[in-house]
């Protein structure tokens, strides 16, 4: 007699996270949004999102943000966010590429640099917090602390004795961040007053080898208007 075969039933994703019963207050401390914001960028990115489902059955776009948005929000591990989000730890990294993409495609529609026509009404707005003319963003930088690859782990030991990313940003009055650079090492000092980018510079190259296109447009046109001002 042959062997029967059975047949074995797709695993079906039951949903831990419900963002309905969720008070707002605790939404925010675990997701660092409102619940309005949180369904407004789940709206933008479930199309990508959609798209990148390789099964019927597979995890909600809603559920995929809110774990990723917890991710990031609590610098925990991917496997203790895993299992609050009721999914496996593979799943999960899986989940956090997909989200991670979706929300780089869309960055260029919010980080944008003021242009020239639009730095009195930001000199305006810093002028109104802290009454200090001729301010046009404030900037500060962080270390994102990483697993260096064995191939340059020296470059990435920061002054802290501790492997990171170094990442600077610009914010207008309202808070709204106008500029990110996050392609150096942590090696690379916060600010030096020589260099393209008047911010992070090469003291060593950027650790992606290939330059994005876009985003070196983007550094070119806020350098530009940079220039301008202070001419």
């Amino acid at each position: 007699m042959g062997q029967v075969r059975r047949w074995r039933h797709p695993p079906v994703y039951r949903p831990l996270v419900d963002l309905s019963t969720m008070e707002e207050r605790h939404v925010i401390v675990t997701y660092r949004l409102d619940r309005a914001t949180i369904q407004e960028l789940c709206a933008q990115l479930e199309p990508d999102l959609m798209s990148a489902i390789r099964h019927p059955t597979g995890i909600p776009p809603l559920v995929q943000v809110l774990s990723v948005l917890h991710f990031l929000a609590s610098a925990s591990f991917q496997t203790t966010v895993a299992i609050v989000s009721g999914m496996s730890q593979p799943m999960f990294s899986n989940v956090l590429s997909i989200v991670l993409s979706a929300l780089l495609k869309h960055m260029r529609s919010y980080i944008v640099f003021p242009q020239v026509e639009d730095l009195p009404t930001v000199k305006v707005d810093f002028y109104a917090l802290g009454h200090i003319p001729n301010i046009i963003g404030a900037i500060d930088g962080t270390h994102g602390a990483l697993v260096p690859p064995h191939r340059s782990e020296q470059v990435y030991r920061n002054r802290m004795s501790y492997h990171s990313m170094n990442v600077q940003m610009v914010c207008l009055a309202d808070q709204y961040i106008s500029h990110v650079n996050a392609k150096f090492p942590g090696s690379v000092p916060f600010l030096q007053e020589d260099g393209p980018e008047g911010g992070l510079v090469a003291a060593v190259e950027p650790v992606d080898s290939e330059e994005d296109e876009a985003e070196e447009e983007d550094i070119d046109n806020g350098n530009k208007v940079i220039q301008q001002y202070f001419q």
